[in-house]
């Protein structure tokens, strides 16, 4: 993998040194903020690599009206100073017009910047927090007018594996109120929703425990596991990424924890499924775009663009890299239409997204999910997929729900 994005920055460089000064000065800059080491690494490489290369296939397949993606890719380690530190470095030479980014605690830290310098920004974090853009919110502190991600929020993620977890107990025949609580590291990621999803499980009538902690780092949980058998839980919020999951559902598993566990979106693939094998089966989680085993015409695309870093077109790829390359393609989109009314630029890509209903990106049919932003609400959608994991030596999972969640205005960045 490392080689493979290496080999993608090295060509993206030379790319724009051959065309020479006339292609540098209509070249578009764009940021690409990843995560390739660190503890967020299993579910940022797949994802950083679907990024990396949509952006590379745009270019492939004539750019944005004919001007090229000059992309810095900067592995930052999930270390949020040096993410801001990088932008600065940006800002300082490049200016780019755009930034793909990754984690919740540096998107957010650079909310303001990019308001300032007037940068678009999508990024890998889902955060509630982000999809304010006037400011109005009393959940946020400050209007994020530039930022943009793709899928669902991680406060109406988990509010949509709630609602099924209510529909669930009651299939079981479940009596009182069923038990709910939420497990994560404390930090900006897992802690995003927890306070909204707690919320809405009192709405539906859950019995809300009091959290329990485990790191996003890999390691032994089981005290943690015995904390969750002790409190009786029936479902389990899991808010971590998929490395530190992956050691909880062992480590519960040898404790004999017996809790229908949930998780965010990056808190599961089919690379976790293969590791835990059947410890996995029956958790239920977030899936925000086809997986590589679906047959439509977007993942026909999708497949012609994992090319660019496969060239046998054999890697199966997880969930995440689909994620990262439909991110790819709505900013693509609003280039696009940016360029056609009168430049590429922030303020013209922001009107686009904001001016797009139900759109999924030209040749994504089927592979992405339809979004619909405006300018008063950067929520994209509020429609939640929820997958359960069958056989993880399989690797094989099933749809087995969507949650249609109201936009409520309440729920405007939190």
């Amino acid at each position: 993998m490392q080689k493979r994005i290496a080999s993608i920055a090295v060509s993206t460089a030379l790319l724009a040194f051959s065309a020479g000064s006339a292609m540098a000065a209509d070249a578009i800059q764009v940021g690409h903020l990843a995560t390739y080491t660190g503890p967020t690494s299993a579910v940022g490489k797949p994802y950083g690599q679907g990024v990396a290369d949509a952006m590379t296939y745009i270019n492939n397949q004539g750019g944005i009206n004919g001007k090229m993606l000059d992309f810095d890719t900067v592995d930052y380690s999930y270390n949020a100073p040096r993410a801001v530190a990088t932008y600065k470095k940006w800002m300082a030479r490049k200016k780019p017009v755009a930034i793909q980014g990754w984690g919740t605690a540096d998107t957010e830290a650079l909310v303001q910047f990019v308001s300032k310098d007037k940068v678009f920004f999508m990024s890998a974090s889902y955060s509630s927090h982000l999809t304010d853009p006037t400011g109005k919110s009393k959940h946020v502190k400050a209007a994020a007018p530039f930022n943009f991600f793709y899928g669902p929020s991680y406060s109406d993620g988990c509010r949509g594996l709630v609602q099924w977890a209510a529909e669930d107990f009651k299939s079981k025949g479940g009596s009182g109120k069923p038990k709910f609580i939420h497990m994560g590291d404390n930090h900006p990621y897992p802690n995003a929703p927890k306070a909204a999803c707690a919320a809405y499980a009192e709405e539906l009538g859950f019995d809300v425990l009091n959290p329990i902690v485990y790191s996003l780092k890999p390691g032994d949980f089981k005290a943690q596991c015995l904390s969750l058998k002790d409190s009786g839980a029936d479902y389990a919020y899991l808010a971590n990424t998929s490395g530190s999951n992956i050691s909880l559902l062992k480590s519960c598993n040898t404790v004999g924890v017996d809790t229908q566990f949930l998780s965010n979106v990056w808190g599961w693939d089919e690379n976790a499924m293969k590791a835990t094998g059947s410890v996995g089966n029956g958790l239920a989680w977030v899936v925000g775009a086809s997986s590589w085993k679906d047959d439509n015409p977007g993942m026909k695309t999708m497949r012609e663009v994992s090319k660019v870093s496969d060239k046998s077109g054999k890697e199966a790829r997880p969930l995440h890299y689909m994620r990262g390359v439909c991110t790819g393609m709505f900013m693509r989109d609003a280039m696009m239409a940016a360029d056609k009314a009168g430049g590429i630029n922030a303020v013209n890509m922001k009107a686009a997204m904001e001016n797009m209903k139900d759109h999924v990106p030209a040749g994504m049919e089927g592979a992405c999910t339809p979004h619909t932003w405006t300018a008063e609400d950067h929520r994209g959608t509020v429609d939640v997929m929820v997958y359960r994991s069958v056989d993880g030596e399989a690797q094989k999972m099933e749809k087995i729900y969507t949650a249609k969640l109201p936009r409520r205005d309440e729920w405007l960045g939190m």
